[in-house]
């Protein structure tokens, strides 16, 4: 946990919410800060940073709202074990991701399905982007808006690539996947990405980089539904094209999830 110190400062002039945008303007540059708690009827504001930040002081009182330093203490209680319930959570989603990823994408090669293939390099990344939220849990607000922006990137990567791979498929491969495979893995990622999905949504937070994860991991529960479908329909029509549509599928809503998460780190 990287937030180590609370501030409390009391101020008078704090009295209405537009005080309070005004404060968080004044204090959006600072690098430090990981969560801003205000108490506008004991007109307080509590101030939780990675390090000591000599500054915040001196922002709070150039707004002339008649600010005061109260106590400066170790991070504990609720906001500390909010980040202890962040970083249980997502070690968890990421081991969970890390065991489907290979499972997937090996079964996906084995079974020719460019739709499990394509599934198990999403758990990857989303892998990745739980390792990248775990490095922000207790870091500073603007340090997790960056974390969310690299997840985002990172997916749009991925996601053009596997758009790529689904036109090569298209022309030069022809063999047919096992829809068996493909129904029966993707029915067991299924169960994982909506566990996973449960975990996240334990920690009730609204900081960018935990918003990111949840993103992620509602996508993957509609990819593995739409493996399963096109499992079904490959057995149907005996065509390979089901699977190559749920992979090109798969990658849209990748890229769609990509600019959700860079909007929301803005």
């Amino acid at each position: 946990i990287r937030v180590v110190k609370k501030s409390v400062f009391t101020i008078t002039k704090m009295d209405c919410p537009s005080e309070e945008a005004l404060i968080r303007m004044k204090l959006a540059h600072h690098a430090s800060i990981a969560k801003l708690e205000f108490q506008l009827a004991e007109r307080t504001l509590t101030v939780y940073h990675d390090e000591p930040d000599d500054s915040l002081f001196a922002s709070l009182v150039a707004l002339d709202l008649d600010a005061h330093w109260v106590r400066t203490e170790e991070a504990s209680g609720p906001q500390a074990e909010e980040f202890t319930l962040q970083s249980k959570l997502l070690w968890q989603v990421l081991a969970i991701n890390l065991v489907f990823f290979m499972a997937e994408t090996a079964f996906g090669f084995i079974s020719d399905s460019m739709g499990l293939v394509s599934d198990g390099l999403d758990m990857l990344s989303d892998a990745i982007v739980y390792g990248l939220s775990l490095l922000a849990v207790g870091a500073a607000v603007v340090k997790k808006q960056r974390v969310a922006r690299a997840s985002g990137y990172l997916q749009m990567a991925l996601a053009l690539l596997g758009m790529a791979e689904v036109l090569r498929r298209f022309f030069l491969v022809e063999a047919l996947p096992d829809p068996a495979t493909m129904a029966g893995v993707s029915a067991l990622a299924l169960v994982a990405n909506g566990w996973c999905l449960v975990l996240l949504q334990r920690a009730k937070s609204q900081d960018a980089h935990m918003q990111a994860s949840l993103i992620f991991t509602s996508n993957d529960v509609l990819v593995n539904a739409g493996v399963i479908a096109a499992a079904g329909l490959v057995t149907v029509t005996g065509s390979r094209l089901p699977d190559l549509l749920i992979g090109l599928f798969v990658f849209a809503l990748v890229l769609r999830g990509a600019f959700r998460i860079l909007k929301l780190a803005k």
